[in-house]
C-alpha cells in the first residue's frame, strides 16, 4: 500500500497593521487562530502555527489534501477574511490590503495572498525550514535557494554528500509571461544565473533532487500588482524547503542569509535595501518600513503533525549579519531619492513620474548647438 503522503502549506496576507506599515496586531492572529483551529477540529488539517513577518499574517498549515486543496485554501481564505474584519474594527492600517476579491472561488490563488506548498513522503525524520519575508518581491530568495542548492562554498554537502553529488534541478519561472523552465545545476549554472540575476522578473519557484525527481524547496511567486494592475503592497514571499539527509543541512540552509544582500522593495515598494534575518520578535519593520526582514521557522514533520517551531534567527551567530545590515542601509539611504537606492522607473510599485512628464512635456525644449556639439572639437573663441 502506498504510503500517505504529506502537503505542507504556507499562505500568507497583509490584512492590516498598528501603527502603519509595522506589525500585526494580536487580535488579527487570535482571529486567524480560531478559524484554523476550528479546521484541525474538523479534520480538514492535521496542524498548524500562526505567526507573523512584519505586518503580514502567516498561515502555516499541515494535511493530507495535497497542493491547491479547495479545502484548505478556503480555511486560509476565510481566517484572513475574519482577521481582516478584525483589522477594519479596529481601525488598522490597509486593513484588507492582500484580499482582491470578496469571492473565494476555490483557490486562493490571483486572489492576493502568497502560497508556497509541498507534498512528500514523510521522511523517518522530516526536518523543513519554513521563511517568511516582509517588505520585498519573490525575487529576494533567487541568490539564497542558489547559494543552498548550487554553491558548494555554501553547501559542502554539494561535494562530499553522495545524494546531494548529483545536483539539483531549478524551476525558475517568468512572472511576466506566466511560464517556467527546468535547468539543471551544475552543468546549466550560468543559465541559471543569466535568469535569476533579474529577480524581478525571473523568479526560482521550485528545487528538486535531480537522482530522485524529489522535491526539496517551493517559493511563493504571487505578484500583487501584476494581479491587480495597480500597487496594492510588496509581495513579501513565503518559502518552505526540506533539510538534512539527502538535502542541504539546516546550517547549510542557514548559511545563505549571513550575507544582507540587496532587495527591492523597502519603503514604498520602490527601493533597495539589505535582506536583515531577525528573529520574531525583532520582524517588525521601522526604520523607513524596513529594512526588509527575513524570519525563519524550523519544525519537525511527523505523522503529519507539526513539531515546533525553533526561531532560526535567533541566534547571536547572525549578529553580525544584522549589524552589516545596519551599515548597509545606512550607506544606501544616503542616496536618498537618487538610484540605486530607489528602484528604476520602470521597476518601482507607483511612481509620479509619468504625471511629471506630462505636466512639463510643453516645456522641454532642443538645446541650441554649439560648435563643440558640431565637430566634437571646440573651436577657439575671441577673448577681450
Amino acid at each position: 500500500m502506498e504510503k500517505i503522503k504529506t502537503t505542507v502549506s504556507i499562505i500568507k496576507a497583509d490584512i492590516g497593521s498598528i501603527a502603519g506599515h509595522v506589525v500585526v496586531h494580536p487580535d488579527t492572529i487570535a482571529a486567524a487562530t480560531r478559524v484554523l483551529a476550528e479546521a484541525k477540529a474538523k479534520g480538514v488539517i492535521f496542524d498548524f502555527y500562526v505567526a507573523n513577518a512584519g505586518d503580514d499574517l502567516e498561515l502555516i498549515m499541515s494535511h493530507r489534501k495535497g497542493v491547491d486543496s479547495p479545502e484548505v485554501h478556503e480555511v486560509a481564505w476565510t481566517a484572513f477574511r475574519e482577521a481582516a474584519k478584525v483589522a477594519r474594527e479596529l481601525g488598522l492600517y490597509a486593513a484588507g490590503q492582500d484580499l482582491l476579491s470578496d469571492a473565494f472561488s476555490g483557490n486562493v490563488r490571483g486572489l492576493g495572498p502568497g502560497v508556497a506548498e509541498m507534498e512528500f513522503h514523510e521522511r523517518p525524520s522530516e526536518p523543513i525550514a519554513v521563511f517568511m519575508v516582509d517588505k520585498t518581491e519573490p525575487g529576494a530568495f533567487n541568490l539564497p535557494m542558489y547559494r543552498i542548492f548550487a554553491d558548494p562554498f555554501n553547501t559542502a554537502g554539494l561535494v562530499i554528500d553522495p545524494k546531494l553529488h548529483a545536483g539539483f534541478t531549478f524551476e525558475v519561472y517568468d512572472v511576466h509571461e506566466g511560464k517556467s523552465v527546468l535547468l539543471n545545476a551544475p552543468e546549466e549554472i550560468y543559465d541559471i544565473l543569466a535568469l535569476i540575476g533579474t529577480p524581478g522578473r525571473y523568479i526560482v519557484r521550485k528545487v528538486y533532487r535531480r537522482f530522485d525527481n524529489e522535491i526539496a524547496a517551493v517559493v511563493s511567486v504571487e505578484r500583487l500588482s501584476l494581479i491587480a494592475g495597480r500597487y496594492v503592497g510588496k509581495d513579501d514571499p513565503v518559502a518552505v524547503l526540506r533539510a538534512q539527509a539527502g538535502f542541504p543541512a539546516m546550517g547549510e540552509i542557514l548559511e545563505a542569509f549571513a550575507f544582507p544582500h540587496l532587495v527591492a522593495g523597502w519603503m514604498r515598494g520602490s527601493h533597495h535595501g539589505p535582506l536583515m534575518p531577525v528573529p520574531q520578535r525583532y520582524s517588525k519593520c521601522t526604520r523607513f518600513d524596513g529594512p526588509p526582514r527575513i524570519v525563519g521557522l524550523g519544525f519537525q514533520v511527523r505523522n503529519s503533525k507539526l513539531i515546533g517551531p525553533v526561531d532560526l534567527f535567533d541566534d547571536p551567530a547572525f549578529d553580525e549579519t544584522r549589524r552589516q545590515a545596519q551599515v548597509v542601509a545606512e550607506y544606501v539611504r544616503r542616496h536618498g531619492p537618487f538610484m540605486p537606492h530607489r528602484l528604476g522607473p520602470e521597476e518601482m510599485e507607483y511612481t509620479t513620474l509619468p504625471d511629471i512628464l506630462e505636466k512639463l512635456k510643453n516645456r522641454f525644449f532642443k538645446p541650441a548647438k554649439t560648435a563643440e556639439s558640431k565637430t566634437g572639437v571646440e573651436e577657439p573663441r575671441e577673448t577681450d
